[in-house]
């Protein structure tokens, strides 16, 4: 008796990124994966470590509930679905995503799984770069209780080139101003980065480094969250 057919692996849509890389979402099987060139980056099946970046994130030891919290990439949705389950009616999330398409996709092509969240009146989603709206708030906008970043696989191991502003001194500088007192920032990366944690606590923050799985299942903690925390 024959097995049964292998089901097909469909690219249903690409675009380009902004320096110039192919962009492209793929399902197989119900599960869908973001590539990059010919590298995945993101999945329905890998999501632990995007959810555990909201739940390190929005850990305020004085319990604030009007809260506001910039996210910087929707991806597939995972770290904002989990800042919306934690944080009271009163959260605003507001999502940064530079690629507009990406919010297309969310809206059209995965086959409803973000309808939820993208409705949810406490999600404001941003068309452009997360050191943008970080920038607003440090130069005199509304502060932020939590940016929670997951645009790279780290400081040195870049998705977009444009973001080593995020990891410099100048960058460091405009996310304390970004943040409110007690504030916390929280960056994913795919390995260790000494030298990130090195920069922040040289920028002033109380910062810590948490190992996290890519699977919940998996013991082996080959990730990274970098939290860091502004004094009150």
């Amino acid at each position: 008796m024959e097995g049964a057919p292998m089901k097909p692996t469909i690219k249903l849509a690409e675009t380009t990124a902004p320096d110039g890389a192919n962009f492209s979402l793929y399902e197989h099987d119900g599960e869908f994966t973001f590539y990059l060139e010919k590298w995945p980056v993101m999945s329905t099946k890998m999501t632990y470590s995007e959810l555990m970046l909201a739940d390190l994130g929005c850990q305020w030891k004085d319990g604030r509930t009007a809260v506001r919290i910039l996210i910087g990439g929707l991806g597939l949705g995972f770290t904002l679905r989990r800042c919306l389950e934690i944080n009271g009616p009163k959260a605003v999330c507001e999502v940064a995503e530079i690629l507009p398409d990406v919010i297309k996709w969310n809206h059209e092509l995965l086959n409803g799984l973000n309808d939820e969240i993208l409705a949810d009146r406490r999600t404001l989603i941003t068309r452009g770069d997360v050191y943008d709206c970080i920038k607003r708030a440090a130069d005199g906008g509304p502060k932020y209780d939590a940016i929670l970043l997951d645009v790279d696989d780290g400081p040195s191991s870049l998705i977009q080139p444009q973001n080593w502003q995020l990891y410099g001194g100048s960058g460091l500088s405009a996310l304390q101003r970004a943040l409110t007192k007690g504030g916390r920032a929280a960056f994913w990366a795919a390995e260790a980065e000494p030298k990130l944690m090195k920069s922040l606590r040289k920028a002033g923050f109380h910062a810590e480094e948490v190992a996290v799985a890519g699977h919940e299942r998996t013991r082996k903690k080959i990730h990274r969250i970098y939290v860091a925390e502004m004094p009150v």
